[in-house]
């Protein structure tokens, strides 16, 4: 496993780690996320991510029972929530002092943990001012409930606000920033973030680098029962993803992918990687012989040199314009 620190600050982090949306507590058994658990942690994996909103807190509750059950070192391992979504009543979302406070709290008893290490904003929130957001982070860390606190899906001028509000009042900045970005989603990555990961020292903990599956390869000849996209309540993402145009980028990676001696899904992470303001992958898996055969991507690093990653842009087309930079 490679380890690559979290943007500026010391922490380092597995450069492969797991993700529980959409399967712990959900899409799969107890004893199947456990099995994930272990088999990422024997392999080296330190970071496991999670948020309030995954199976409605199940999620965080059935990986706190398995950090229980293991008994790992605290120190050796890395956790993360994400505050937004937490019920329906109107201060069990979003991110004003009183939600964030309670939420934090009620993840620390569901984890089973005294604290959490990263603690995410899981969207930006329109009705509450980002200096009360900013103020309630610091807090946490003070009472040392969170360790580093960052976003998710924020605008890059977002995170600007709350950097320059946290180095006005003397309070703990934002650290990291938790975005889509694969090879079918890039241009916010690679061309609007570009200052904060370069002028801020910001990391990135990515999610989704199989594009929801569709560069997994399991698409290209129909599609499947028990996947993902097939899911109830995700028509909003199957009608998103699961396109003629998206199809035909997969299978021709697929192709590129056999001619270098690997596969679609190792060649999607393994183009990630090799993104120097990526921090960590996130993987998500429901089974633990798709996340044994992913972890092979940091083997297929190696072969993406100048020229296979420019067959790469003339399959994908999708190359952002660097304008105003």
């Amino acid at each position: 496993m490679e380890y690559r620190r979290l943007g500026r600050s010391g922490l380092q982090v597995s450069a492969l780690s797991l993700g529980s949306w959409l399967t712990f507590g959900k899409q799969i058994s107890d004893n199947v996320a456990e099995e994930l658990m272990v088999t990422a942690y024997e392999n080296g994996v330190n970071f496991f991510d999670n948020a309030e909103i995954y199976a409605r807190g199940k999620s965080e509750i059935v990986m706190g029972n398995i950090l229980k059950k293991q008994d790992w070192r605290r120190d050796s391992y890395v956790v993360s929530s994400k505050v937004f979504w937490g019920g329906d009543k109107p201060n069990q979302t979003g991110l004003s002092r009183k939600h964030v406070f309670e939420a934090c709290h009620a993840a620390l008893k569901r984890f089973q943990l005294e604290y959490i290490d990263l603690y995410f904003c899981h969207r930006p929130d329109p009705n509450t001012p980002i200096e009360e957001t900013v103020w309630v982070m610091n807090d946490l860390i003070r009472q040392g409930k969170i360790l580093y606190w960052g976003t998710s899906e924020w605008s890059a001028q977002q995170i600007m606000e709350a950097f320059n509000i946290a180095r006005r009042e003397h309070l703990i900045p934002p650290t990291m920033e938790q975005p889509q970005y694969n090879l079918l989603h890039r241009a916010r990555f690679e061309v609007e973030y570009e200052r904060i990961f370069s002028e801020m020292g910001y990391g990135s903990t990515i999610w989704s680098p199989l594009a929801s599956g569709i560069l997994s390869g399991k698409y290209n000849t129909g599609f499947p029962d028990g996947t993902r996209l097939g899911m109830d309540g995700m028509e909003w993402l199957r009608d998103k993803m699961h396109t003629d145009e998206n199809l035909h980028i997969a299978r021709e990676l697929t192709t590129l992918a056999q001619d270098l001696g690997t596969n679609l899904p190792c060649l999607s992470i393994a183009w990630c990687l090799k993104n120097p303001h990526v921090s960590t992958v996130i993987l998500g898996a429901s089974k633990v012989e798709h996340l044994t055969a992913n972890f092979k991507a940091l083997e297929t690093v190696s072969l993406l040199t100048e020229e296979v990653m420019g067959s790469i842009e003339q399959i994908v087309k999708n190359k952002p314009v660097q304008a105003g930079f």
